[in-house]
Formats: structure tokens, C-alpha cells, sequence
């Protein structure tokens, strides 16, 4: 049930409206940002509502429960608010979104329609599509640690404990040959062995892409040629001579924070737990023991 403001009972009750969406976005790291699909901007609770971004949604639905009720919004990539690096940066991941519904010829008739945090964000050329998550959608996420085999701390985090910065983990290098695609050829890390840095992070420290991160793939060795692959495109060009900063990968199984990393005294996993394998085992008469007991076996 919501309490509408005085005035705007009586406005609806007119039969004749002057009503715009509005939405209120909140990012990571504080920043706010406006945004209507009225032809003129508005202004409301110190906020500007700019109404050249382009944006619009779709149908705004509500049900009873626990079920997540979903919005999907889209607009324009601008220079000037929403630009595609900040999102490949993560600053809009899970940032908080209010929805209003406003006349726009008095504005203290507002009315919040609904709140929630942005969801999953699609990029195209000029344009980003994105869901509004209701609030409802935070009880569906995983509170606590997960019961798993693999170690789900962040390699150099607190509670990994290996410092990313030492010479082993970490490496300069320049980019000798690009031609477009998801790979580049490097130079500077020979004393490293192909896969080192799979899994790793790219930092270009120099050139149109620096300061912006990658996530990499791939770290191949051919004929002394060395070839890093990342998972999403580059932002900006890649050119011959741009500098990067690499940071070798985990790939979250024990073996590897051991003989990798030596810290298999902090892994964040259980390696032990039975896998599904398990399901498989069953006693034979030849596996029993001196003593009696029957051990479990595993047959493939």
C-alpha cells in the first residue's frame, strides 16, 4: 500500500495527467545520477532528472511473495554519464536504483514505485541494456562460505595472504604485435612458462587502455612467441609499445595454492570432500580386511 503526497490523488483523480518516470541511480562509489523520460529535465530532493539519456523501460510488474520482480531499462552510451568503461570498471554492478513516478508540472508529487539494485548489464555499440532487480532478489543470494573443494578467497586477498607483488607473481611487459581480437603478443616475461598467467589480471599501464583491466585467459608460448588471450574485448585500441602489469593466476584447487603459490596453509576450501564419484563406491568381498571390516572401492 502506498501513501500517495497530497495533490497527487487529486491529479490522478483529474482524468487528465502530467506523469514521467524517473530514475534515480546510485553507483559503488557514491556518485548519483538522474534520469527521466520527460522531454525537459526535473528536478526533485536535490537531484536533476536529465531527459537526454535516452532512457526507457519496460513494463513495471509487481507480485505477492518472495518471487524477484525484474525491470529492464535502456539508454544511451554518453560521454558524459553513462560511458562503457565505467561499466567494463564494475562501478554500476549492484548499484542501487530507485524508480518514481513524478508530475512533472509540480514535482513534490512524487510517489517511489519501486527499489532495487541493478542486475545483469548488457553492452553494445552505442547502447547498454540493463535489469532492475527488486529487493526481494537479495534473499536468493548465497550468505556465508559454500561447502566446496575449491578455495573461495581472491588470490592476494586477506584471507589468501600471498603477496601479489613479489617477482614470482608478478611481471612487466610490452605489447610487440596486435591485430585486432582478444590476443596480443608480448615481450618481458620469457623467464615465465606458458599458463603462468592464466586465469591472471592485465593492467595496461600506458597507451589509450590505461588503467583499465582484463581478465586473462590464456598464456601461450609458441616458438618463443608470447600470446596472452583475455576473455572480453578490449576497450580502447591496442597499440605497439603499450606497457602492462601482470598478475599470475589461481586456478582455486589445492594443488596449485600449494605448489604455485606455497600457502596451502591458508586455502579456503575443502580438498578433501568427497566428489561425485562417491556416489559409486560399494563394498566387495575381496576388499575385506584381516580384522573383518569391509573397505569401499570405486569401479570404472
Amino acid at each position: 500500500m502506498k501513501t500517495l503526497p497530497d495533490g497527487l490523488q487529486a491529479h490522478l483523480d483529474s482524468g487528465a495527467t502530467s506523469l514521467c518516470w524517473c530514475w534515480k541511480l546510485t553507483r559503488r562509489d557514491g556518485e548519483v545520477f538522474g534520469f527521466t523520460d520527460h522531454d525537459l529535465d526535473i528536478s526533485f530532493d536535490g537531484v536533476t532528472y536529465g531527459a537526454d539519456s535516452g532512457f526507457t523501460a519496460s513494463e513495471l510488474q509487481s507480485s505477492l511473495g518472495l518471487s524477484v520482480d525484474n525491470v529492464d531499462v535502456e539508454g544511451a552510451l554518453s560521454a558524459d554519464l553513462i560511458t562503457e568503461q565505467d561499466i567494463a570498471l564494475g562501478l554500476y554492478d549492484g548499484a542501487e536504483i530507485e524508480v518514481w513516478r513524478v508530475n512533472w508540472q509540480e514535482t513534490s508529487q512524487a510517489v517511489l514505485m519501486r527499489k532495487g539494485n541493478l542486475g545483469e548489464i548488457k553492452r553494445g555499440d552505442r547502447y547498454f541494456s540493463a535489469e532492475i532487480r527488486g529487493l526481494a532478489a537479495q534473499l536468493q543470494q548465497k550468505q556465508g562460505r559454500v561447502y566446496q573443494s575449491g578455495c573461495d578467497a581472491n588470490l592476494g586477498d586477506d584471507r589468501c595472504g600471498v603477496d601479489v607483488s613479489e617477482g614470482d607473481y608478478s611481471a612487466s611487459a610490452t605489447v610487440t604485435g596486435y591485430t585486432g581480437g582478444q590476443v596480443v603478443q608480448i615481450s618481458g616475461i620469457d623467464a615465465f612458462k606458458a599458463g603462468w598467467f592464466n586465469r591472471g589480471v592485465l593492467t595496461f599501464t600506458s597507451g589509450e587502455n590505461e588503467g583499465l583491466s582484463y581478465q586473462l585467459q590464456s598464456h601461450v608460448v609458441t616458438s618463443g612467441i608470447v600470446t596472452l588471450g583475455v576473455w572480453s574485448s578490449f576497450l580502447k585500441d591496442v597499440a605497439i609499445g603499450d606497457t602492462l602489469e601482470l598478475v599470475a593466476g589461481c586456478d582455486k584447487k589445492f594443488a596449485t595454492c600449494v605448489k604455485k603459490f606455497g600457502n596451502g596453509e591458508n586455502f579456503r576450501g575443502c580438498p578433501h570432500m568427497p566428489g561425485n564419484d562417491y556416489v559409486m563406491n560399494y563394498p566387495t568381498d575381496d576388499d575385506a580386511g584381516s580384522d573383518g571390516s569391509t573397505s569401499y572401492v570405486s569401479h570404472f
